[in-house]
């Protein structure tokens, strides 16, 4: 029988904390029954909720702290006063200690990314970490990277994303070469920035085994599926994940208007409601909670703040399945063996020194 999967919950994270993460880590629990959780934060607020769910609490254990990071404290903040005795730093803690395997929260990015790389720093050959998710398209899904974690980046930080998306896409899609492509605003070679026309150079000559490098991609690409993995810096990439979640609102707001606007076109509505739901989840790259945190030397995954029990249930999905299929170990492999695509490439530091 297979070691159960350890699994570190930020109880207080997110808009309400204990009552959607209980409930959530109790949906995930049914489906992943060789999970068991270690949760963090007020112990009678978590007590209250696990007496609802029986199965959950024989398999969780509470660790109590009077101490949540909020959701509007800046990073410098949280770290100063969270540090240590938070619910979210103990919960990354767990993962440095061995005491569980992966850390899930739902509570504020910033915070959670700045204690996980003070906690369990990067791996070699990573200068920065990096937020991936999976993004549904027209032809399946996509890993597309980074979605806020840091602003910028030269050509070797889109190199080692390109590394580190393509081996999250192996190990969740099961492709043996999956397609990279680097968002850009236009596909021709002379378009972008100079880092991101630089990174295309180093990608096409290094002929990297793991991936295969396709080229920019547009931002209408991302949703018909151009690359299993699409890689851009933070900003371009936080701003394309929430103008995607905005207009997925807006077109299930424009629906619900035109067909509830006569008896017929309700009725209407009414017959179709479920499509008209599957639809609007199929169209939202929010529905597929849960980023995780790439180049870390430790498994950590951001819930949505403010997602509801089902919502954070997929997220902690996401964490037991990338510890069941060794995300990080794969990582380490293609980073840093011999013939990686990143060796004898200058790292950031390197470059100016």
């Amino acid at each position: 029988m297979a070691k159960k999967v350890r699994i570190a919950l930020d109880a207080m994270g997110g808009d309400v904390g204990p009552s959607v993460v209980v409930p959530g880590a109790a949906i995930s629990l049914s489906r992943h029954p060789d999970s068991e959780f270690l949760l963090f934060g007020d112990s009678a607020a978590i007590a209250a909720q696990l007496a609802a769910y029986p199965a959950l609490k024989a398999a969780s254990h509470v660790i109590h702290t009077d101490v949540a990071v909020s959701m509007k404290d800046k990073p410098s903040q949280a770290l100063r006063r969270g540090r240590k005795n938070s619910s979210m730093w103990l919960t990354i803690d767990a993962v440095r200690k061995g005491d569980a395997d992966v850390a899930v929260s739902a509570g504020n990015t910033g915070a959670l990314m700045a204690m996980s790389r003070f906690n369990l720093r990067t791996l070699p050959g990573v200068d920065r970490p990096a937020i991936a998710a999976v993004w549904p398209t027209a032809r399946g899904d996509s890993v597309v990277l980074d979605l806020g974690a840091t602003i910028g980046g030269d050509a070797h930080h889109l190199m080692a994303l390109a590394v580190m998306g393509s081996a999250m896409a192996r190990v969740l899609f099961d492709i043996e070469r999956p397609t990279v492509g680097l968002l850009n605003i236009g596909v021709e070679e002379v378009k972008g920035g100079e880092e991101i026309r630089e990174a295309a150079e180093l990608l096409r000559a290094m002929k990297a085994p793991q991936f295969d490098f396709i080229g920019f991609v547009e931002g209408n690409g991302i949703g018909r599926g151009d690359a299993d993995v699409i890689v851009t810096e933070g900003f371009c990439g936080n701003i394309a994940l929430k103008a995607a979640e905005g207009t997925a609102r807006q077109m299930s707001d424009f629906l619900r208007a035109a067909l509830t606007k006569t008896w017929r076109a309700k009725l209407g509505y009414l017959l179709a409601r479920d499509a008209f739901k599957a639809l609007r989840d199929k169209l939202d790259p929010g529905k597929s909670n849960g980023g995780v945190f790439l180049g870390l030397n430790g498994v950590v995954v951001k819930s949505h703040g403010g997602t509801d029990a089902e919502g954070f249930a997929y997220a902690v999905d996401v964490g037991y399945e990338m510890v069941r299929y060794d995300l990080l170990t794969k990582i380490n492999q293609m980073l840093n063996r011999d013939g990686s695509p990143l060796a004898g490439v200058p790292t950031a530091q390197e470059a100016v020194s």
